[in-house]
């Protein structure tokens, strides 16, 4: 696979396969847009898909290595790849963002193929999948329904999922979601069955905040490892949640936090290399790492003033 770490680390063959019976099929629905049209205007993008097809179709059939992959083998590639992709946005470097996405492409036509030797679905069934439950869950654009924003679309889309499934509203939230990512699809699932506080009420919610802040400090004080867990949970769960109410990504801002730490931590060890000494030496005392600590953050906040530095630190 193109740019692919797994693949330079482990020095494997590329990771492709995959190709129905027929040519791309679209699925025909009845709405106002005639699909079959707009697809004969893309002849262009038709033939590059095909042919990803049939490079996956070929490996899995002629490549060893290509052969052996399971979906249980592919799992951990596939997770890796995501976070390839998610580094890509945050970076917001739209040539790895681009070739990520392929990588990701790849992984979905694998799956497929797979599916497919199994007797299980095909690709067809999968764009046929994807695409009527688009159709189905935005009756706005291929109905009657009129919304007035995209909240109304969201408690629509929660509706019908539920009128069709039949399953609780939480059911729908990934079990292998990151804990955090998991805790923000809950209380958004929560909140569109009307589960939440009053839209905007930052107050009542960073309330919330203190009083699970305090049941932790009572936990803490009792040294009953099993109660410490359960608040810390209840503590993140409110922060999650208040980040919600902010409109904040929970998620985004920890990691903007780590790349901050890291860069004054980097920093940090340059200016004890700079004296002669590194932060791992035996007589290094806490003092001293702390006051390089705040010199790296001087600096690269003076940095970031002047423009020099790619990260706001403050």
């Amino acid at each position: 696979m193109t740019n692919s770490s797994t693949e330079n680390k482990n020095q494997q063959p590329e990771k492709l396969a995959e190709n129905p019976e027929s040519p791309l099929s679209v699925p025909t629905h009845t709405h106002p847009v005639n699909m079959q049209h707009r697809i004969s205007q893309q002849t262009g993008l038709e033939a590059a898909f095909m042919g990803l097809v049939t490079i996956m179709d070929e490996l899995r059939e002629g490549c060893p290595w290509d052969r052996e992959q399971t979906i249980d083998t592919l799992r951990s590639m596939t997770l890796e790849e995501t976070y390839e992709l998610t580094g890509a946005i945050d970076e917001k470097n739209w040539s790895d963002l681009k070739g990520e996405l392929g990588d990701i492409m790849l992984h979905l036509l694998f799956y497929a193929r797979i599916g497919k030797e199994e007797g299980k679905f095909n690709l067809k069934d999968v764009l046929d999948g994807i695409s009527d439950k688009m159709i189905r869950r935005h009756p706005h654009i291929y109905g009657d329904i009129q919304v007035r924003d995209a909240e109304e679309v969201k408690r629509n889309w929660q509706q019908i999922k539920q009128q069709k499934e039949k399953t609780s509203i939480l059911s729908g939230v990934p079990k292998g979601l990151p804990s955090m990512v998991k805790a923000a699809r809950i209380q958004e699932k929560a909140s569109q069955a009307g589960f939440d506080w009053p839209d905007g009420d930052t107050v009542s919610v960073y309330n919330k905040v203190l009083e699970e802040l305090n049941e932790l400090s009572e936990a803490a004080a009792s040294y009953d490892q099993a109660h410490i867990e359960e608040e810390l949970g209840d503590v993140f769960f409110s922060l999650i949640n208040y980040a919600r109410f902010l409109k904040v990504d929970a998620d985004k801002a920890l990691e903007s936090c780590n790349q901050k730490f890291i860069l004054r931590f980097n920093r940090m060890e340059a200016l004890a290399a700079a004296s002669g000494k590194s932060i791992t030496d035996k007589d290094q005392s806490f003092e001293a790492l702390d006051q390089l600590w705040e010199l790296a953050k001087k600096q690269l906040k003076q940095e970031s003033i002047n423009g020099k530095g790619k990260t706001d630190v403050h």
